[in-house]
């Protein structure tokens, strides 16, 4: 991977919490086309380097460059329409319909007094088309289940249209089914639409089957990043997890399971 063809380069990252070092001299090239998993234990810091990469939070040290531009010199609106961020959790403090909470992400692309137009409202009824929620429309938000109301979070980052999408636990939530539609829909975005998608996934089943690169956090700062196949291997992977896993393969592909 070349630094001139990523959307987003990271160059000796350090991401720190008091003296507490979860992520030391990342360096990381993320291109449009792929999905990259980030992986780790409870804890461990992977929702705090993925609101680092969001530009969220202040790197301890490093660089972040958006398109070849430091993320912090993007205006807020301008980064958000390049970047999407799924974050674990939605707060609903007010009543409000589904759709009109999956237009909230069209607000980067409307200028500040206009009104939501025509092709705004195909784009979120796609997006909830894209996560089997149609008719749902004039649902009160607060109304829904939790696996519905992370669907619907799902929807309007999909409605976003970000270049880089960054996910955390994005199926957290959902049934199996749901699961893997959704998995299904980040590999598609990735590798049919060309965007950059990086996910916070517990499964290591579903990041074998569905993503190209996995960043795996061992702790103390410590890191491996590669191509999946090449990253989660048993004997790392039970390191890393503090428990002995065992590799299983059937019909070509690779599953792991508590020893």
């Amino acid at each position: 991977m070349t630094v001139a063809s990523a959307l987003l380069t990271v160059r000796a990252l350090d991401v720190r919490i008091g003296e507490r070092a979860l992520c030391s001299a990342l360096d990381l090239d993320l291109n449009p086309g792929e999905l990259l998993a980030i992986v780790g234990r409870n804890g461990i810091g992977k929702s705090t380097l993925l609101a680092t990469l969001a530009g969220l939070r202040a790197p301890a040290a490093g660089s972040l460059r958006l398109a070849g531009r430091a993320l912090a010199d993007w205006p807020a609106r301008m980064l958000a329409r390049q970047r999407a961020l799924l974050v674990q959790s939605q707060e609903d403090p007010f009543a409000s319909t589904v759709l009109d909470t999956v237009l909230v992400g069209r607000h980067p692309h409307i200028g500040r007094w206009a009104d939501e137009s025509d092709a705004d409202l195909d784009i979120a009824l796609g997006a909830l088309a894209a996560v089997s929620l149609r008719g749902f429309e004039q649902r009160e938000v607060r109304s829904l289940s939790g696996g519905e109301r992370q669907r619907v979070a799902i929807a309007a980052m999909l409605a976003q249209q970000a270049p880089l999408c960054l996910l955390d636990e994005p199926v957290t939530h959902l049934d199996l089914d749901y699961q893997i539609e959704a998995l299904t829909l980040f590999a598609r975005l990735a590798h049919e639409q060309g965007r950059a998608v990086v996910a916070v996934l517990h499964d290591l089943n579903q990041v074998l089957r569905f993503c190209d690169r996995v960043l795996l956090l061992t702790g103390a700062g410590a890191w491996v990043c590669g191509r999946v196949d090449d990253v989660l291997q048993a004997e790392v992977l039970s390191r890393a997890f503090c428990h002995p896993l065992k590799e299983l393969r059937d019909e070509g592909r690779r599953f792991f399971v508590p020893a």
